[in-house]
């Protein structure tokens, strides 16, 4: 449990420290103005970066368990601690609702 959130967290600060330069890369290769040539040198350079780095390999897991499914985005939690913590009252403004 505690390690997959460690892995999580180590690929959102990869992605972090990747952003920028993987976003130059990719509009100066959709540029036409540029050469093929150069195009192609930025197509090796993006290449050259790690797969980690993409935002594709990111996974939404839950802050405190490190749930990789049934997870809310706004909370960040899965549905199980989102309960947990509702029934606490220490999520403000959540109240179960009951009818």
């Amino acid at each position: 449990m505690a390690n997959s959130i460690f892995r999580d967290q180590a690929r959102r600060d990869t992605y972090a420290k990747y952003e920028i330069k993987r976003l130059i890369f990719k509009s100066m290769i959709s540029d036409l103005s540029l050469s093929k040539l150069t195009r192609f040198h930025f197509v090796q350079s993006l290449n050259k970066l790690p797969r980690v780095s993409s935002g594709v390999r990111l996974h939404r897991r839950c802050v405190r368990t490190g749930r990789g499914k049934g997870n809310t985005q706004f909370f960040q939690m899965s549905r199980i601690s989102l309960r947990e913590l509702a029934h606490e009252g220490l999520l403000p403004g959540v109240t179960k609702s009951s009818w």
